[in-house]
Parts: C-alpha cells; structure tokens; sequence
C-alpha cells in the first residue's frame, strides 16, 4: 500500500511526463483531430455554390422550391470520457509493464490532451460492476484528481462486464462525446450496447495486450491461473498443438472485437505493452483528423 506521500509523488511524476508528452507530442494533433467533433445547429440558409450537399436541408428546400442548407457551428468545448478498465486481467504484463500500467498511462496523457484543450473530461472505472464515475470537468486540480484515481482504486471485483459499463454511460452521459474505451477486451457480450452509444458518440476502443497473450513459450509444463475467475490449470506448452490453440484463442476474441467495434461504427486500436503508444495514439489523430 502506498504512503500518500508516494501518491503524491507518483501523481506528480505522472502529471510531468503526461504534460510533456501532450505538449511536445499532439496536442496540435488532438485538436485538429476533434476539432468540429463537437458540432451544433446554428440556422438555415439558402444553399451556394460549393456547400456540402449533405447538409441540405431537403424539407426547407421542398417547402420553398430551391435548396437550403443547415449551417452548424463548433462547440466551445468537447466532453471526453475514459472508460477504464479495471479488472483482474489487466495485472498482467510479461515484457516492458502490466497493462494497467499501460492504461493508467495513456488515460492521464489523454486526460491532460482534453484539459490543455480547455474540454471536460470524465472517468468510468469498472470491472463487472462500475467501480467508480467522475463527472465531466474542466481544470489542472481535475486533472491531477483523475490521475490519483488511476493510480490508487482498488477494485471489489475482479471481472468484467463491459457491457454493463457501456449502458452506464448511455444513460449517464447525455452530450455528445468522445469515449475512450481502455480496456484488454477479455469479455463478450457488449456488442448491442457499443452500437447505442457508436450513433450518438465518438467511440474509440483501446485494446491493451501482452506478449503472452497472444503466444505461449515453448517452456514445458506451466501452472496457469486464470486472474478473474482465480481457475487453475496446468498446460504443456512444448506441446505445438497446445500453442497453436492458445494463439487461436487469442486471435478468434481479437477478431470479434474487431467486429463488434466496426458493426458500430468505432474506432480500435491495438497496443501490446511493449509498444511506443505515444506514436500509436499520434498516428490515430493524424488519421482521424
């Protein structure tokens, strides 16, 4: 258990790294990339040369007889929500770090993006049940709140029930935001809840993986424990067809991911622990700008 002088410490340590990171790293692709995001209806006007066609507004036009197009404007500010994932699965990690860690990580650079761009940012910390809601706010002393989150809960459950976590901020969350889903994806059943929130939200799916979740060492026997549901079991890992179905596993639950994010519209990306994330995310923004 950390001291809260080791909290503090962590918390700032953290709160450097992620500043700098966000800072010299993309904060102008953050922007650019969820700049208009945030869009609101503003009037109707008579269509010109030039205009998006898909914004005319065909009731208007037919009523008057020529096209009218809607006219929007940016939001002031964007609402961005961490969806944390924050059960047992994600103390694992064999290479560089846990995928918590991982997670933790990425949540406070993509926390302090949103509050150097003067946009709101909330959490959803869950496991099979939601563990903990931070309500949307702007602010450094946000910031670092959420950051000390991360590093300090404790989850009371082990599993993971996505799904349920998803309809929480359905129903939670009412404007339109962005959502970062960061999570190792070890669970199904959350399909028909992620198409919900992909037609109202910016939905963007963060799988974290190790290594060793995707192959077995050629080791021998192994003891393999199963870290939400504690389960048991010995594998013969020099046994090829062992690994060939242990690798199946993996790649079987990363393509129904895949298409569960896809069926709603969202985004996913993939990240192993041992990977530069920063130039991942930067990518991202770039891309999706």
């Amino acid at each position: 258990m950390l001291s809260t002088e080791e909290i503090l410490q962590k918390v700032r340590e953290l709160e450097i790294k992620a500043k700098k990171i966000t800072t010299n790293l993309f904060t102008g692709e953050y922007h650019s990339a969820f700049k208009g995001k945030g869009m609101r209806f503003r009037e109707v006007r008579e269509y010109y040369a030039g205009d998006d066609v898909r914004f005319i507004d065909w009731n208007v036009s037919a009523r008057f007889g020529h096209p009218f197009t809607k006219l929007f404007e940016e939001e002031r500010e964007l609402t961005v929500m961490l969806l944390i994932d924050t059960s047992a699965s994600n103390l694992f990690g064999t290479l560089f770090r846990q995928k918590k860690d991982l997670i933790t990580e990425m949540a406070a650079v993509l926390a302090f993006s949103a509050i150097n761009n003067n946009d709101k940012v909330g959490v959803i910390f869950f496991s099979n049940k939601i563990e903990k809601y931070i309500a949307p706010k702007k602010g450094r002393q946000h910031g670092l709140y959420i950051v000390r989150e991360l590093l300090t809960i404790t989850p009371q459950s082990q599993g993971t029930k996505l799904g349920d976590a998803i309809k929480f901020f359905s129903k939670t969350v009412k404007q339109k935001s962005i959502a970062f889903i960061l999570s190792d994806f070890l669970t199904t059943g959350y399909g028909d809840n992620l198409k919900v929130i992909g037609n109202k939200h910016d939905v963007i799916g963060v799988k974290v993986y190790d290594k060793m979740d995707m192959s077995l060492p050629d080791i021998g026997l192994l003891q393999l424990q199963d870290a939400e549901s504690n389960a048991i079991k010995w594998v013969d890992s020099s046994n090829e067809l062992v690994r060939y179905h242990y690798q199946q596993n993996f790649l079987n639950q990363t393509s129904t991911c895949k298409d569960f994010f896809k069926k709603a519209g969202a985004e996913l990306l993939h990240i192993r622990t041992d990977e530069d994330y920063v130039k991942i995310l930067q990518q991202f923004f770039i891309k999706w700008n």
